[in-house]
């Protein structure tokens, strides 16, 4: 730097460089007089809360202030409640220049930009899946004027994810809160709504799958087949499942900050991810996050395997279960249920010659295949003559394998009007044939990028078959 910084006398505790930024957002930027003296600054400050330091930036070669100063606070809420009262304020008689004050941005942010408002008035909660925007205004107007809340909700159920949102006034009212509300809400500053909308949150994470790198490595859901006592042996020896909350939510902490691409593409590794989200911890220059699948078999599968996991080199995530006040024992059993239903998809995948004897269970043809998903399904209908006209076919790519013939054909037959579906040899891909566009689209809109028995589909219009006639083989 070309400038250095200079402590008033009065002595009291000095933060380190590497303490300037905690807690975040308490330091605050002057644009001031270059012949305004430190303890004129320590005097008009003093009042908001503790200082810990002044620095006046001074050229390094003549040592004349240039005009600009820091103040750091003990807390986030002083230091705001300082920029909201002094700036544009003169700060003796005889100054005619009115000064500016701005919350200071942090030293790691690569940015010099000023922390806006919207930075600093709206906070990130976790409350139970119970509540309603009253009660969640109810908890926090003790910290002052609320603008609005909302809370985030499933758009599939309209039910509660048990996050939420608190945006203030002012931003010493949105610190008050994150300093002295209960730490079960895990209050911290969310991310500005530019960065990601609230009312757009399933297309902006629907996007990142699309933007993420093609070179990520690739991780099976159910890697249990020679695995799996090596896996269920550490996760007993390091960790007691009795004392611990199993969910479908996970907690991400990072000693390095990450953004939320970052995060998503860690855990859309493991199949099966529903949201996330990155927030700021006003306490820490750590990185926060939550993440969030569709089943607790992800979950349980993602804490485990990303826990103590390297990223960037050098820099181990710590990943935990976020209590939800689910059943445990009901979502162990649908985990069991769901490993069960992807060994035996593999299995018979591998080794066709079993298909017949588990699609029909043995010598009882009557027993219809069992799908277990979170997707409401409609109820069975009947399949159209094999002779009636094609009016849509759809593409179907499954990952990490391929359904059994019978499951698949009593998931699209749910939509009326399929003539047939089929697999292609040898590839983890298949077509579905329907008589009306209609249902073909109602099926694309149900089942694409949906996990079914612990597959994920991708679901899509297929090309023509004059298209595809040079690039496929033909089907069996």
């Amino acid at each position: 730097m070309d400038e250095a910084g200079s402590c008033a006398s009065g002595g009291g505790f000095r933060p380190g460089v590497d303490s300037l930024d905690e807690p975040p957002n308490s330091r605050i930027f002057l644009v001031i007089s270059k012949y305004t003296p430190e303890s004129v600054l320590r005097e008009r400050f003093s009042p908001f809360g503790e200082i810990q330091d002044i620095w006046v930036v001074r050229d390094k070669h003549t040592k004349e202030s240039k005009g600009i100063a820091f103040v750091k606070f003990a807390r986030s809420s002083q230091a705001c409640r300082a920029m909201e009262e002094m700036h544009g304020q003169c700060l003796s008689p005889n100054d005619t220049k009115p000064i500016k004050v701005f919350i200071a941005q942090s030293r790691s942010s690569g940015s010099h930009r000023d922390v806006e408002d919207e930075e600093l008035t709206r906070i990130f909660v976790m409350i139970p899946k119970s509540y309603t925007e009253e009660d969640l205004r109810e908890k926090f107007k003790v910290y002052g004027d609320i603008e609005y809340c909302s809370i985030i909700k499933n758009k599939v159920t309209g039910e509660s994810k048990g996050l939420g949102y608190v945006r203030y006034l002012k931003p010493s009212q949105a610190a008050q809160a994150i300093e002295n509300c209960d730490r079960s809400f895990r209050a911290i500053l969310a991310e500005p709504k530019n960065k990601a909308s609230e009312s757009s949150e399933q297309d902006y994470y629907s996007n990142m799958r699309q933007e993420t790198l093609g070179h990520e490595p690739r991780v099976n859901m159910f890697p249990f087949v020679g695995e799996q006592q090596s896996e269920f042996s550490s996760f007993d020896k390091n960790d007691n499942r009795g004392q611990e909350a199993i969910s479908k939510r996970l907690s991400v902490v990072s000693r390095v900050p990450f953004t939320e691409e970052q995060l998503f593409s860690i855990f859309d590794i493991v199949p099966g991810l529903e949201y996330c989200e990155v927030q700021r911890d006003p306490y820490s220059n750590y990185g926060h996050g939550v993440v969030q699948y569709f089943n607790v078999a992800s979950a349980i599968y993602a804490k485990y395997k990303l826990h103590g996991f390297q990223y960037p080199p050098g820099n181990r995530i710590g990943v935990s279960f976020i209590d939800d006040g689910s059943n445990a024992t009901d979502l162990l059993r649908k985990m069991a249920t769901q490993m069960v239903a992807a060994q035996l998809a593999s299995m018979v995948w591998n080794n066709p010659s079993q298909q017949q004897f588990l699609q029909f269970g043995g010598n009882s043809g009557s027993q219809l295949p069992q799908i277990q998903t979170d997707v409401i399904l409609p109820s069975c209908k009947k399949k159209a003559p094999p002779e009636t006209p094609v009016k849509e076919r759809l593409f179907i790519v499954f990952n990490p394998h391929p359904l059994p013939l019978d499951v698949l054909e009593d998931i699209f037959c749910r939509f009326g009007n399929l003539i047939e579906v089929y697999l292609v040899s040898g590839k983890n891909v298949g077509y579905a044939k329907y008589a009306d566009r209609i249902s073909a689209n109602d099926a694309i809109t149900t089942l694409h990028g949906k996990i079914l028995n612990g597959v994920r589909l991708k679901v899509m219009l297929a090309d023509s078959p004059r298209e595809e006639s040079n690039k496929r083989q033909r089907t069996y």
